[in-house]
């Protein structure tokens, strides 16, 4: 059984053009940000992307791409869904590939209750060896679905974003979010950026 959540493919995109950016409200001209960032440049980035959310001063944030793929249980993906914090990019699909996965024990978190795995492996047994795919045994399958069953997509979203998912969910009951969080703090000048360098 699988337990957690699993992040793995990460790339970050346009951080030094994005730092160099955020001084642009205050030039006259814009600076070629094709060059690395300077020192003030950091510094400046690391005021604004530390200022309260909501202000606005931590725009810059937006230009900060991160792109990943996220392993998850349904029930922190309702979560994750529920707020725009991010786009999906593409993801398992359970409507095209429910009764392919096998073993449903494997294919949920620890924390599942044997007694629903038991039964659900049932329904997808029956289903799976019927001559005849029932549409309405299909959709008992679908219906039924633990919401410890994990799926993983491709997603997109940017520093100013993971900013707000991990000042709102930090101290969150589900564990899930605390590894979120942690891994969060692995990116690229994140901590510094948007956590006042803690």
């Amino acid at each position: 059984m699988l337990y957690n959540i699993d992040i793995n493919n990460v790339q970050v995109y346009g951080l030094d053009k994005s730092i160099i950016a955020s001084g642009n409200p205050m030039r006259v001209e814009l600076e070629d940000n094709s060059k690395p960032a300077t020192e003030k440049d950091i510094n400046r980035a690391k005021i604004l992307g530390n200022t309260k959310i909501g202000e606005g001063h931590d725009q810059f944030l937006t230009g900060i791409i991160v792109q990943f793929n996220l392993c998850a249980p349904l029930y922190m993906w309702k979560q994750l869904q529920r707020y725009h914090f991010l786009d999906f990019v593409s993801s398992q699909s359970t409507m095209h590939c429910l009764t392919k996965f096998g073993k449903i024990s494997d294919c949920c978190v620890r924390d599942t209750d044997d007694i629903i795995l038991k039964r659900y492996q049932e329904l997808l047994d029956e289903y799976n060896n019927s001559e005849v795919k029932d549409k309405q045994k299909w959709r008992t399958l679908v219906a039924s679905l633990p919401s410890g069953f994990v799926l993983e997509a491709s997603l997109t979203t940017n520093y100013r974003q993971l900013k707000n998912i991990f000042n709102q969910r930090k101290n969150h009951k589900l564990e899930e979010w605390h590894e979120f969080c942690e891994w969060c703090e692995t990116l690229p000048m994140f901590k510094e950026l948007c956590l006042g360098g803690k």
